[in-house]
């Protein structure tokens, strides 16, 4: 059985976790598609959703409250980078 820490924790880390994600990630592809930046905003926004549900799938699909934070931080950390260096700048 779950523990209520556990479970908390992996309840965060599919909101809060899962948002972060899905936001660096739509941020990263509107500067990385190869579309006019209109398309691209439009493209990503419309694709967040696929990243927010890997998110709360893998909170819930993992070990444990920590690894689901672990692997939410990894998968976040490139997105959140491209954003931060504003990298391809155009």
């Amino acid at each position: 059985m779950t523990r209520p820490a556990d479970l908390i924790g992996r309840i965060l880390a599919a909101a809060l976790g899962g948002y972060a994600l899905a936001y660096a990630s739509t941020g990263a592809l509107a500067l990385l598609l190869p579309v006019p930046r209109a398309d691209a905003v439009y493209i990503s926004a419309t694709l967040a959703f696929l990243p927010y549900l890997a998110a709360i799938l893998w909170a819930f699909g993992a070990r444990s409250a920590s690894r689901a934070w672990t692997g939410l931080l990894v998968a976040t950390a490139p997105c959140a980078a491209i954003l931060l260096l504003g990298w391809p700048t155009s």
